[in-house]
């Protein structure tokens, strides 16, 4: 069984990678993109019986920052 953990950064927190983003897509030429917000994809290969409640107590003492982030999991 796998999991894939998708983090972002909390709505109100500044984005500063995905600032720079934006405006290197408007500086290409590339218009019509408002805002970019960046996050990172975690996809973990699981142990046979371990549940989504394990890999949420994996995200809150590891993956993910909880105080600036949060957190998607999707059992797969």
């Amino acid at each position: 069984m796998k999991a894939r953990v998708t983090v972002m950064l909390k709505t109100g927190v500044l984005d500063p990678q995905g600032e720079a983003v934006r405006h290197a897509l408007g500086a290409m030429g590339l218009a019509g993109v408002e805002g970019v917000r960046q996050g990172k994809v975690i996809e973990l290969d699981l142990a046979p019986g371990t549940t989504e409640a394990h890999v949420a107590e994996m995200c809150e003492k590891l993956l993910a920052n909880t105080v600036i982030e949060s957190y998607r999991i999707e059992m797969l």
